[in-house]
């Protein structure tokens, strides 16, 4: 007895790191390929933003489009999920065991072992290794579904049986126990191992199994087993595979919660030494509480589970931007800040002091963000300081709302959300704080039309696969072949899309090159016999290249000849090996930190991003496209090697990227091994002249340690270069031909500002003017110095100035101005801050705004001071006449 008492206290001090190397070891005892993690951000599946579970990366092999080489497969999956089905957003860091990023342990067999296997491996991994209590672990079993005629799995039951008693299996339905992958394809029974983290008291009072499936925080499910078997269709009736497959994931912050006999995944060594720095910058003390007053701890939780979603998708290739994935890592991190600013008192950035704990505590298993650590910081630091800004603007928008009943209304609390960040909890607290209530049914219906607006646009129904040949693979030949004469459909389905059907076509060989990598898709024609199909556009799903068609041939199993639209390809191609080439120049010109991070490559322009710490000069640019265009000139030829190994890949030094996903052979693309060597699947000029010339239009910022050039080549810079010579020789012609056109332009310009500088005195003066004739046609209403006026004035920031003057030297004023800037009708409200302060009828933004219906138009701005603009100068009179109302 003392020995189980020793054995379990030393597995009880396992730590996660240990916890997540026994789950590897064990498995590779078991014959398993431990692979590592694919990238969080999900690159080629189509139907997701984000790995959600760790099966994703093995899709293609549960579809029957790849043959693994080894059938036995284990890891632990990098995973996210905040969008779609598995939206648990609003619920991280209020509970103890929600997470936008967890691990998800896996094992899997394709086509290999089954149910016996995976139960006995299962029970013997958390029994006999990790030492788990057997009376507090409880099984699931299938219970079986009338609806789809599925019975019963008993095959599971019987197996569960030789380890733990019939009281400890539970059985369950539909929702809990059969897996489907999505609306269509693989799927099967699971079996579910929870476990009972309750205390002996409470144990004694309820049975554990009563507690399974039913949201209690200490009876969780663990680890889920999948056994796949049947195909889902598209009108919803199964069908049995031709083979078998185990697909199981256990999530390991549980996992670690269980074995440290924690009450929660928050208080394991997976996220304590993050709690205890963020207690150290607040200067406030974790409680471990889970009430939900406990504001601060819940922002603790807060802060340290989203700052690992945010570090490693970055740390994979997805910045933060204001569409798709890149808006879902935004809204994340907008969130902690939004916590960390509220709760724990914290008004400087402060997300990206946690990324080097981060980067440390991952190292041995994620390497990526150790690479990339300090780069990784430095966008989270300038995403937090332009949210900050936001968040404050945000607080002065609330500030300035115009409250009627005491209540914000719902459309203000969804704009606030929508245009501010601000989630409706932040708003009612600042609304109780003044005494206000919130609109809440106002803000549900606001928030359900934006949600069913995003739905209507995202409508795509996808049929069922028609399978006319059985084939695993499909053959690209697009790198030599252009045309293909002799291919033919393997299968083909319906997609149902807003503006009308369009189809989905897979050859058994095929020219065109499927949209990857920043690459674009290939377009041209499919022929059935004399009947041409255009093809729309070239994706892929996974490993199977798809051509998206708008209609078929009658005679679909008739032979194809698959043609590329060659202009457009060449094109691409040209501007693919442009980036190549610039990429490599970077590297000389700005060094080696000057990294991938995105492109986006079409037959018109290429869009390079990376990674460089500042804007790249004038200088540095010129370099670039001087060394690039040097390269093309040498007209170096490409080399290729379809098919390395990986490791020699590495050993010869080729560029890899961050957030791609490797397999063991990979495609390494030569341009003198000495200058541009990449692992890269897309599609390359035979030589380096064939580009023509390179020409680089823009750079700019685009987040935070991100730049961005675009550049043209070929027809497409030789247009530009045309167009700018135009222009320039247009210009010359107009100043009639001066030998010396950047010194004359220079004078213009130095002349056109002297004279804005005399103009802009003029105004001032003008202003001053004023100003006598308004103080003294100041009228004293009720105690109030009042002035209202239409002023002669066309300068905004005079009439500001003159707002501000008059108000300081009267105190204890309104004022309210008129004019037209710029044929545009202006008003303006500004109060002195003791006014607005002590009496409520008074507030500018709301005044303004009343004024503002007399020009047609609308404004608003702070309780001291606020500005309108409209489309009805004749107005202006009447707003002038009518602020006398509001303050009488």
């Amino acid at each position: 007895m003392l020995d189980t008492i020793q054995t379990r206290n030393i597995i009880n001090s396992m730590t996660a790191q240990e916890i997540r190397q026994q789950f590897l070891d064990f498995f590779r005892t078991k014959g398993h390929k431990i692979v590592a993690s694919a990238p969080i951000v999900n690159k080629d599946d189509p139907t997701l933003m984000f790995t959600n579970a760790g099966m994703n990366q093995f899709k293609d092999f549960f579809l029957g489009n790849q043959v693994p080489d080894n059938p036995r497969v284990a890891d632990t999956q990098k995973c996210l999920r905040v969008s779609g089905k598995h939206n648990d957003l609003e619920e991280v860091g209020i509970d103890s065991y929600h997470h936008t990023m967890f691990e998800m342990l896996g094992n899997w067999s394709f086509g290999d072992y089954f149910k016996q296997e995976a139960i006995d491996w299962a029970w013997e991994l958390l029994t006999e290794v990790y030492q788990l209590d057997k009376d507090r672990l409880y099984v699931s079993v299938f219970e079986g579904d009338k609806v789809d005629n599925l019975k019963a799995d008993d095959e599971a039951f019987e197996i569960w049986k030789k380890h733990v008693p019939e009281n400890h299996i539970v059985w369950a339905d539909k929702k809990d126990n059969f897996w489907e992958m999505g609306e269509t394809g693989p799927c099967g029974p699971c079996s579910e191992i929870h476990v009972d983290l309750r205390s002996e008291e409470d144990r004694a009072k309820v049975d554990g199994a009563s507690l399974v499936n039913m949201d209690d925080p200490l009876v969780i499910e663990i680890w889920n087993l999948v056994f796949i078997q049947f195909n889902r269709k598209a009108d919803t009736s199964l069908e049995s595979l031709p083979a078998q497959h185990v697909d199981t994931g256990m999530g390991f912050e549980r996992l670690c919660m269980a074995i440290q006999s924690k009450s929660s995944n928050y208080d394991t060594d997976v996220f304590t030494p993050f709690i205890q720095f963020v207690e150290e910058v607040s200067g406030i003390k974790y409680t471990f509480s889970y009430d939900l007053k406990a504001k601060s701890d819940i922002a603790m939780r807060v802060v340290v589970d989203h700052i690992r979603a945010v570090a490693f998708t970055i740390a994979d290739g997805q910045l933060p931007s204001s569409t798709g994935a890149g808006y879902v890592i935004r809204r994340i991190l907008r969130r902690a800040v939004r916590y960390y600013y509220t709760f724990l008192g914290i008004k400087e950035p402060f997300l990206h002091r946690l990324i080097p704990l981060l980067a440390n505590a991952f190292a041995h298993v994620f390497p990526e963000l150790k690479a990339q650590e300090s780069q990784v910081a430095k966008i989270v630091l300038g995403e937090e300081k332009t949210f900050l800004n936001t968040l404050s603007k945000g607080i002065s928008r609330f500030e300035s709302l115009t409250i009627d009943n005491n209540t914000v209304s719902g459309q203000d609390a969804f704009e606030l959300l929508d245009t501010y960040g601000f989630p409706i909890d932040l708003t009612r607290l600042m609304a109780s704080e003044q005494g206000y209530d919130v609109d809440n049914k106002g803000f549900e219906k606001a928030l359900a039309e934006q949600k069913a607006r995003s739905r209507a646009d995202a409508v795509k129904q996808v049929g069922d696969w028609m399978v006319l040949h059985d084939e695993k693979d499909v053959r690209f030949v697009g790198y030599d072949d252009f045309v293909v004469e002799d291919a033919y459909v393997t299968k083909y389905r319906t997609v149902k899309v807003k503006k009308g059907n369009q189809y989905q076509v897979v050859l058994n060989k095929t020219p065109f090159y499927a949209e990857s990598g920043g690459q674009a898709g290939d377009t041209g024609l499919l022929w059935f016999d004399d009947v041409k199909i255009p093809v729309l556009d070239t994706q892929k799903e996974n490993d199977l290249i798809i051509h998206i068609v708008k209609n078929l041939p009658e005679n679909i199993g008739a032979t194809v000849k698959a043609e590329l639209n060659i202009k457009k390809r060449m094109a691409i191609t040209k501007n693919h090996t442009a980036v190549h080439l610039m990429h490599a120049a970077m590297h000389h010109v700005l060094g080696d930190n000057a990294l991938q991070k995105g492109q986006s490559v079409d037959d018109k322009k290429l869009r390079f991003d990376f990674s460089h710490f500042q804007k790249v000069t004038a200088d540095e640019v010129a370099q670039i496209e001087q060394i690039v265009n040097t390269k093309i000139r040498e007209n170096i030829p490409l080399e290729e090697n379809r098919s390395m190994p990986i490791a020699e890949a590495k050993a010869a030094g080729a560029m890899m990227l961050f957030g791609e996903k490797y397999g063991d052979e990979v495609r390494m693309v030569t341009f003198d091994k000495d200058f541009s060597q990449e692992l890269c699947g897309g599609t390359h000029v035979d030589a380096t002249g064939q580009i023509g010339v390179f020409k680089i239009l823009a750079e700019s910022g685009v987040a935070a340690g991100i730049r961005r050039i675009e550049a043209v080549t070929a027809d497409q810079a030789e247009a530009h270069l045309n167009k700018e010579l135009t222009i320039l020789n247009d210009v010359r012609q107009l100043f009639k031909s001066t030998p010396n056109l950047v010194k004359t332009v220079a004078d213009l310009q130095n002349e056109n500002k002297t004279l804005k500088k005399e103009l802009d005195q003029m105004r001032m003066q003008q202003a001053n003017a004023l100003q006598g004739n308004l103080r003294a046609s100041a009228e004293n209403i009720n105690g109030i110095n009042f002035i209202a006026a239409k002023l002669p004035l066309g300068d905004s920031n005079a009439i500001k100035t003159l707002a501000y003057q008059l108000e300081e030297s009267l105190g204890n004023a309104v004022i309210v101005f008129g004019a037209e800037v710029k044929g545009k009708p202006q008003l303006l409200v500004a109060i002195s801050k003791s006014l607005a302060e002590s009496n409520d009828k008074l507030h500018a933004g709301n005044m303004v705004r009343e004024l503002a219906k007399e020009i047609r138009g609308g404004g608003g701005g702070q309780t001291f001071f606020a500005t309108a603009g409209g489309k009805d100068a004749s107005g202006l009179d009447a707003a002038i006449e009518k602020a006398r109302t509001l303050v009488a």
